[in-house]
């Protein structure tokens, strides 16, 4: 019943933008941290950002400070990242992730999204 869903992804071209949104469901959204990951393959998933329950605190992998802002609405249950300055080293799948209570990492999760392909060309 739980379900994540990405929208957003797509082609930019190098120094672009693009904003991936992640609507969830099936859950009491304010009672979730949320996050995102991305993978490539032949490479591990890795942490990109994370909001708090009420979004009073973000966190961010160090590649993309500045770069990429993470947000959340929870009367519209969906958490955002604003991408901005986009390199083609961001090139990934980005998941939506969510934990209950504090902030998802790669081996704590409860519930991930599908997945939304994010191409940067140079």
């Amino acid at each position: 019943q739980v379900q994540l869903v990405e929208s957003g992804g797509g082609l930019a071209q190098a120094g672009g933008s693009l904003r991936l949104s992640c609507a969830a469901s099936g859950l009491t959204f304010k009672n979730y941290a949320m996050g995102w990951f991305r993978q490539v393959p032949g490479k591990e998933r890795e942490f990109v950002s994370a909001v708090t329950r009420f979004g009073s605190g973000t966190y961010y992998k160090d590649s993309v400070k500045g770069r990429f802002t993470i947000s959340r609405d929870n009367a519209e249950n969906t958490v955002y990242l604003q991408m901005n300055s986009l390199k083609p080293e961001d090139t990934a799948v980005y998941y939506c992730a969510a934990r209950f209570g504090i902030p998802p990492n790669t081996a704590n999760t409860d519930y991930w999204g599908q997945g939304t392909q994010v191409t940067v060309s140079s």
